[in-house]
């Protein structure tokens, strides 16, 4: 590298939680640099998960948590080249980015669903995958049978 590592830049916690994960997800949700919107479709689709949650001993915060922990992916695949072929190496992946892989992914796939306005997306993915089900929760299986499918070549690792 020809340059020094950027620093991590600190990030303030949320103002109803007082969590910087929270804040963290929602600069990921947020478009065009409407962070109040964001915040509003955050906090709303928590409520919403508050509302509809079965298991009463656990928060709403913790079941997105929970949803979170069940989409962070532990090993993903790699393209690395090998005299002229393409192999697909499983490589572990570092903390940081386990955990903004799986907010990608929730994010992404609560966009895709079919219910009205975004929070009700988002709560709707969140409780799916807190109960390990659901389009990201998918992902994360599919990716982990990749880099299994993939392990012979784990000896060409860069």
């Amino acid at each position: 590298m020809r340059k020094k590592q950027a620093k991590k830049r600190p990030l303030l916690p949320d103002p109803r939680f007082d969590d910087q994960l929270v804040t963290r997800f929602v600069n990921m949700m947020m478009w065009d640099g409407k962070k109040s919107v964001a915040f509003s479709v955050f906090y709303d689709a928590i409520d919403i998960v508050d509302a509809k949650k079965t298991d009463e001993e656990k928060t709403a915060l913790e079941l997105w948590k929970d949803a979170l922990s069940n989409v962070m992916p532990h090993v993903e695949v790699r393209s690395r080249r090998v005299g002229g072929a393409t192999f697909q190496i499983p490589m572990q992946i570092r903390p940081d980015r386990k955990i903004s892989t799986a907010m990608k992914w929730l994010i992404s796939f609560a966009r895709k669903r079919n219910e009205k306005g975004m929070a009700q997306k988002l709560a709707a993915e969140i409780l799916a995958a807190s109960k390990e089900e659901g389009a990201a929760v998918k992902k994360r299986t599919d990716t982990h049978k990749m880099a299994e499918a993939n392990k012979a070549f784990s000896h060409f690792r860069f």
